[in-house]
């Protein structure tokens, strides 16, 4: 009895299978697409504080690694160039769905993330893309053909819905960020099983922990959040943001942390600047010409009070009004204050990481095509490649760039 045939089968409903699959149904080919959990693209649901930050304009594919981090952030520009932000707002115009830009590009939409998600999916029905969900795959296997045969061969997948064959295998099953949606390794098994070499994975946009006494003292400022200059790396090394950083119990987030994780290496310190926008050195050295205030009132000026509280609580040097504070101790409050280093002990790991750094790599696929060179018919797509993208609605661009590579290169299997 011969198996199921389809000319494509897609493994992954998320933001890069949901859209490969569509493009590729509407190329006029036969496709399955394959998932286990019961609900599509929970990562696009939650994504943007329910709103998916879908894209961003400040993109530009002729740099990809101005944007995107990686073993060779080059590899993603032909994908990011062949299918822009611009062609995806299209889309999203096509589909009458309202979206606003919030700042630096980032662009949401208006209402909820299930707007994307019924873009999606209506695209998967013009394409006439069979769906299997919740679905189980128990085992591939791939076929070779015979040297008669004009296909390179075929791939029989086992399902908990029967088995299914089919002449190209597209594996979209994104990384191990936030398992409680259904994040698992299976994407980097099938790698392995077909010998495709993996970079090391690790969280990426993802809180940073500081352990032991020494967070003790900015523990209580959990939940304060100010517009920071975060580094990491020096010299040609050196990665910089200016974002918003947010004080945790356990360490730091916010949109600072979450950018600077993707460059922080284990053991190496940061550099934050809590007032980057203030000439502090002018400021508190004008304060004690004017001011009797204690040295945190005056500082509570600069920064939120609650951070200038905790600060000036460090030296006795600082307790105490600002008039009677000598320049050196000002001095030297400034220059930590501009200049805050300290070594994070970790991450939060997978449970909060937005995206994983990390994956297959890139010297095994075609940049073009998104195929396995040693594999025939085998692609990866999306945040299971080496490729990972800013904060920002980058990640989702190289899902939707690197599909629509995939669904273009996709080809109906010779009868």
């Amino acid at each position: 009895m011969s198996l199921p045939f389809f000319d494509a089968i897609i493994i992954g409903a998320g933001a890069a299978g949901l859209f490969c699959a569509g493009q590729a149904g509407q190329r006029d080919l036969k496709v399955l697409l394959i998932d286990h959990a019961d609900k599509v693209a929970e990562k696009i649901r939650i994504s943007g504080g329910g709103r998916c930050n879908f894209t961003n304009r400040d993109l530009d594919p002729a740099a990809p690694h101005k944007h995107f981090v990686g073993q060779n952030p080059q590899f993603c520009r032909s994908a990011l160039s062949r299918y822009t932000p611009a062609d995806f707002i299209a889309l999203v115009q096509k589909h009458g769905i309202p979206f606003h830009e919030k700042h630096k590009g980032q662009l949401f939409a208006d209402r909820s993330a299930e707007d994307i998600i019924a873009m999606l999916l209506a695209e998967c029905e013009a394409g006439g893309v069979t769906r299997w969900q919740p679905c189980s795959v128990k085992k591939i296997d791939f076929l070779a053909s015979s040297a008669s045969e004009s296909c390179p061969g075929s791939y029989q997948i086992d399902t908990d819905r029967g088995p299914v064959s089919a002449g190209a295998l597209v594996i979209a099953t994104g990384g191990l960020s936030i398992p409680k949606i259904g994040a698992t390794d299976f994407g980097y098994r099938l790698a392995q099983q077909f010998s495709i070499p993996l970079i090391e994975r690790k969280p990426g946009l993802v809180p940073l922990t500081f352990d032991g006494a020494g967070w003790a003292p900015y523990a209580q400022l959990a939940g304060l959040a100010l517009p920071v200059q975060i580094s990491t790396g020096a010299k040609k090394t050196r990665m910089a943001f200016d974002e918003d950083l947010l004080f945790t119990h356990r360490g730091l987030s916010g949109p600072a942390v979450l950018q600077i994780s993707s460059y922080w290496q284990e053991g190496t310190p940061l550099a934050i600047n809590l007032a980057p926008t203030v000439d502090l050195p002018a400021a508190l050295s004008q304060g004690k010409a004017r001011s009797r205030k204690l040295v945190a009132n005056e500082l509570a000026t600069l920064v939120p009070s609650r951070l200038a509280d905790a600060w000036a609580s460090r030296e006795a040097d600082w307790q105490r009004p600002i008039n009677e504070a000598s320049d050196k101790a000002l001095a030297r409050l400034a220059e930590q204050l501009a200049r805050w280093e300290l070594t994070p002990t970790g991450t939060e790991g997978y449970k909060k990481a937005e995206v994983t750094l990390g994956g297959v790599d890139t010297r095994v696929l075609s940049q073009q095509t998104m195929e396995c060179k040693t594999q025939p018919g085998l692609y990866f797509i999306g945040e299971v490649v080496d490729v990972t993208g800013w904060l920002g609605g980058y990640n989702f661009q190289w899902a939707w760039a690197s599909a629509h590579a995939c669904a273009q290169a996709l080809a109906a299997t010779p009868p």
